[in-house]
């Protein structure tokens, strides 16, 4: 399979033909499935992977949850700042350093996640319906590869798709080491 773009008769790329095309277009597919599946319950998909990241990170701090999420570090600290003033979040001063918050979500965050964990599953599943079954695992595990180079960028191209591998199989499997 050519993973390219076909170029046009003038020389510009088929848009739609790019895969940093095609992933935004997943992304803002999954948003719409999102939505429809979460209605009312006044949880982004972001402010969903914040809870996410703390439900298994209590009590991380702002750095860590910028790594676990791949949210921006600034647009991240306006979310806590509106999750905590919906008390979806505390946020307090490290006893080994006062400079370092801990970020923990409260009763009322873990309540919306636990709502809202169902609304996700089902989103999931639907942005892979469109794939055979036989092929959703092994388009979760490419996604998987793309994302554990984003993560771990190697300066030299030596083991380069072997470490990625090992990176993504660890990702699946939530292991961190």
């Amino acid at each position: 399979m050519n993973t390219t773009a076909h170029r046009r008769a003038n020389g510009s790329l088929e848009l739609a033909g790019t895969p940093s095309h095609l992933l935004r277009r997943c992304n803002h597919y999954f948003g719409d499935l999102f939505a429809r599946e979460s209605g009312d319950r006044g949880l982004t998909r972001q402010q969903y992977l914040v809870l996410t990241a703390l439900d298994q990170h209590d009590g991380a701090s702002q750095t860590v949850l910028v790594e676990e999420t791949g949210i921006d570090r600034s647009t991240l600290a306006e979310m806590i700042r509106r999750m905590l003033a919906r008390e979806l979040l505390s946020r307090s001063r490290t006893p080994t350093d006062g400079r370092t918050n801990e970020i923990s979500i409260t009763h009322a965050g873990r309540r919306i996640l636990r709502s809202a964990k169902l609304a996700v599953e089902k989103a999931e599943r639907g942005l892979l319906d469109p794939l055979p079954p036989a092929e959703r695992s092994r388009f979760v595990r490419s996604l998987a590869l793309i994302a554990a180079a984003a993560e771990h960028p190697v300066a030299a191209n030596v083991g380069r798709h072997q470490k990625n591998r090992r990176d993504a199989r660890r990702a699946l499997r939530g292991d961190s080491s």
